[in-house]
């Protein structure tokens, strides 16, 4: 009976000792999966959906890429990358930088720095934004790409409603279509357009308006110039019945980037499609264009703008616009002068359309909504000036204040 007792106890002895080693052998592994590696980081981004993500680290700074194209609402996607980036761990004794980009062309950089040797825990209003990059850029663009947007398919329905209220037997002519497009990533900062339209409604235009038809075909080249400048090239079939090139060109001053000062050019001719059949003329190319300065004011996200601009028809005029932007809406007032025409003015708006979230599976060609829909309203009445045109389906007041680093750091202070 002794020796048995004796045995016990060495057994169960025994099994301590191997429970204690394995816990020593098994406790340096749980430590070194918290130790805030970038490569765990990325995988988790991409599986979540995000696109075109990457990293590297040096002695300074851990830098990631992402690109939203999973939640339509820009700082709502960058806001749940950051969760992730800050759920997973973020570098010790260096700053972490967040470069977000559209297309594969940066469009502004997030960064956490520190506050002390060991801090690696942070909020989302901590991190700063800026369209400035540094030499980030430079450091991690060559890094292997996690889930790229290279060749990805959207098709995107287009709703599109318009009146007018021009005769007095009738109220409103109204006319609502849907308008297919789709849009393809073909190489960095590089997208293909084609839109159709199908007419709904029609109740006052002309029969003109009956017909399915064409409308933009565009090939766009986004780009990143030095000292912060953005830009995109764009050719192809546009709407307002016009055709050509347009270049878009953006500047923030570096040591503000709530001014900004912006240009567009455009080298156009008449072209407009009969149903699917495109009616040109290569004689009557113009040149439109504006000028103007910006400024945002990020207690109210509000920018201001003023623009000198040469329209459709060759007048020139002076262009003030306010724009209050929201997470799913953006609102502006506008008013017109030019020499040839009376005052002008309105409102335009753009909401948000859901869902609001739409992941990619893969390849396949992911088809939902447009990401918003928006009305132009002519206060004014005016039929013959102050006409524009736009060169994508996607250009809207929305779109173009979504990558605005004001913008962005007021929803990481939404929880």
């Amino acid at each position: 009976m002794v020796k048995t007792f004796i045995d016990l106890k060495s057994s169960y002895g025994n099994w301590i000792k191997v429970a204690i080693c394995m816990f020593i052998m098994i406790a340096p592994v749980q430590v070194f999966g918290q130790s805030n590696d970038g490569e765990e980081t990325t995988k988790e981004l991409a599986n979540h959906g995000f696109e075109n993500v990457r990293w590297t680290e040096n002695d300074e700074e851990r830098i990631y890429t992402i690109e939203n194209n999973m939640y339509k609402a820009q700082g709502v996607g960058i806001a749940k990358a950051i969760d992730i980036i800050q759920k997973l761990g973020l570098p010790e004794n260096k700053k972490c930088k967040v470069i977000v980009t559209h297309l594969d062309v940066p469009e502004l950089s997030l960064t956490y720095e520190p506050t002390g040797a060991t801090d690696t825990i942070a909020e989302r209003r901590n991190w700063s934004t800026s369209y400035e990059l540094g030499d980030s850029w430079k450091t991690v663009k060559r890094e292997k790409k996690k889930n790229s947007s290279r060749f990805k398919v959207d098709i995107l329905v287009y709703p599109q409603l318009s009146f007018r209220n021009l005769v007095i037997t009738q109220i409103y002519h109204v006319l609502f279509t849907l308008n297919p497009t789709i849009e393809v990533s073909l190489w960095q900062g590089m997208k293909l357009s084609a839109q159709v339209i199908l007419p709904v409604y029609n109740d006052g235009y002309s029969m003109w308006y009956e017909q399915n038809r064409m409308s933009f075909v565009t090939l766009s080249q986004k780009f990143r110039l030095p000292y912060n400048i953005k830009g995109k090239a764009t050719v192809g079939i546009f709407n307002a019945d016009r055709y050509g090139f347009d270049l878009n060109l953006f500047r923030p001053f570096n040591f503000d980037n709530r001014f900004s000062l912006e240009g567009r050019l455009g080298y156009i001719s008449i072209g407009y499609w009969e149903k699917f059949h495109f009616v040109y003329s290569t004689k009557l190319f113009k040149t439109t264009w504006f000028l103007g300065a910006n400024f945002y004011w990020p207690k109210y996200n509000t920018e201001f703008s003023l623009k000198a601009e040469r329209y459709l028809l060759g007048e020139k005029g002076v262009k003030f616009e306010m724009t209050r932007n929201f997470r799913y809406a953006s609102i502006s007032l506008y008013a017109q002068k030019s020499k040839v025409a009376n005052s002008n003015g309105g409102f335009r708006f753009q909401v948000l359309l859901p869902p609001y979230k739409q992941k990619r599976h893969k390849y396949i060609p992911r088809i939902s909504t447009s990401y918003n829909m928006g009305i132009a309203y002519n206060a004014g009445n005016e039929q013959k000036y102050y006409k524009q045109y736009r060169s994508e389906p996607s250009e809207n007041i929305m779109n173009e204040n979504s990558f605005n680093p004001y913008f962005i750091k007021s929803e990481l202070s939404i929880y």
